[in-house]
């Protein structure tokens, strides 16, 4: 008994509170590299391949201190992915509401994980070996147990909340702020369907996945981060792995290639828009629309000008996920400028070019072709120079 006392007064090893806050920093990070770089990023969308080792490093650490099974984890995302924002959706909060995916979000997962159909369906892939079958899933809660008792050997009564604080470092982060936050508030840099944002430009505590509507936007593209400002920490992991020969990379989302001798839309220049499209549109919105705007804004009533400003960012987003009051302000700015009309008119006809799967080639090109040529004949000098651009678009390299 009193060695329990002992135990439990200071552990073993009676290092220092410090260090006990430096031991959970730690543990609780590699948690979160390993779901980012393994269940999301290697299995869930095979934009990477794991070396043997690495892979089950991460299956280890992820039996250890979450309990989660693999197939399920992917199954569940993969079907996230699959049908975002609607009733299907195992977490959408545009569908159940914030607070409770914010809050209710592993119990969310856990009921999800309960239905076979889902696990069958999207749970494809994922590792089945006697391992996987025999330990990590059959006895998957032994992980946190063994956990428990690392904690309080290591560290006595204060592993007990060591331990506590690393069972809900998954739940809270990724169940609740990811999947709750990451579709509801933040910025995007891309119109996807789907309600996803970047909760913050700088992806550190979560492994990259705050930078969430630009996975949503290329989700497999191994690289979270899109703009040259915004950080992706599991990307930097990733590119360790890769130089010690543990991982590699296979898809990262390509930008644009403008050949400045292309003169003319061709085959090469349709794809490559297509390819490109959410880059196309954010580029249209911030060279076109918004250099229109600006004078719009600028030479309204000084009483209008904070709508119209709210208005903006309107002008990027898709109209099918617009709800009325967002068509209300769009609609009066719009109102505001010819100029503005014809560039967002503009704006809508470009996108039904790539729309149109059922088209040939051909009068998809021809489309395109005569866009440019209208909107070189606007006289709208923002919108004439992004036509004049589009025409250079290329899937190969001007070198």
């Amino acid at each position: 008994m009193q060695a329990i006392l002992d135990l439990l007064d200071g552990g073993l090893t009676d290092w220092p509170l410090g260090f006990a806050a430096l031991f959970l920093l730690a543990t609780t990070h590699v948690t979160i590299v390993a779901v980012t770089v393994f269940l999301h990023r290697h299995q869930a969308h095979r934009a990477l391949d794991l070396h043997p080792a690495a892979s089950h490093f991460f299956r280890f650490w992820l039996w250890l201190t979450t309990g989660m099974v693999t197939k399920a984890w992917v199954a569940i995302h993969r079907k996230h992915h699959a049908r975002c924002e609607t009733d299907e959706d195992p977490h959408s909060p545009q569908v159940m509401g914030i607070n409770t995916v914010l809050w209710r979000g592993a119990e969310l997962y856990r009921r999800e994980a309960e239905k076979s159909a889902t696990l069958d369906q999207y749970g494809r892939g994922t590792p089945d070996d006697w391992l996987e079958r025999h330990i990590y899933t059959q006895f998957n809660y032994f992980g946190i147990v063994l956990l428990i008792a690392i904690d309080v050997i290591l560290f006595g009564a204060v592993g007990i909340t060591l331990w506590a604080i690393q069972m809900i470092w998954i739940p809270f982060w990724a169940a609740g702020i990811i999947n709750g936050l990451g579709h509801w508030w933040g910025y995007r840099n891309y119109e996807t369907l789907d309600a996803s944002t970047n909760i913050f430009p700088w992806g550190i505590l979560i492994g990259g996945e705050e930078l969430h509507n630009n996975h949503h936007t290329f989700s497999s593209s191994a690289k979270l981060s899109s703009k040259w400002w915004e950080f992706d920490i599991g990307w930097m992991y990733i590119r360790i792995l890769e130089f010690f020969r543990l991982a590699r990379v296979r898809k990262v989302a390509s930008r644009p290639v403008i050949d400045p001798r292309k003169h003319v839309p061709d085959v090469d220049t349709l794809s490559a828009i297509i390819k490109h499209r959410f880059q196309v549109m954010s580029y249209y919105y911030r060279d076109v629309l918004v250099a229109v705007c600006r004078d719009v804004v600028r030479s309204a009533r000084k009483e209008e000008r904070p709508m119209l400003r709210k208005a903006v960012r309107l002008l990027a987003k898709e109209e099918r996920i617009m709800d009325a009051t967002a068509r209300g302000r769009l609609e009066f700015l719009l109102r505001k400028s010819s100029a503005l009309h014809t560039a967002y008119r503009f704006k809508l006809q470009l996108q039904e070019i790539w729309k149109k799967s059922a088209a040939s080639q051909e009068s998809l090109v021809h489309a395109l072709q005569e866009w440019c040529r209208q909107a070189e004949a606007t006289g709208i000098a923002a919108l004439q120079e992004f036509a004049r651009s589009l025409k250079g678009y290329s899937l190969r390299s001007s070198a």
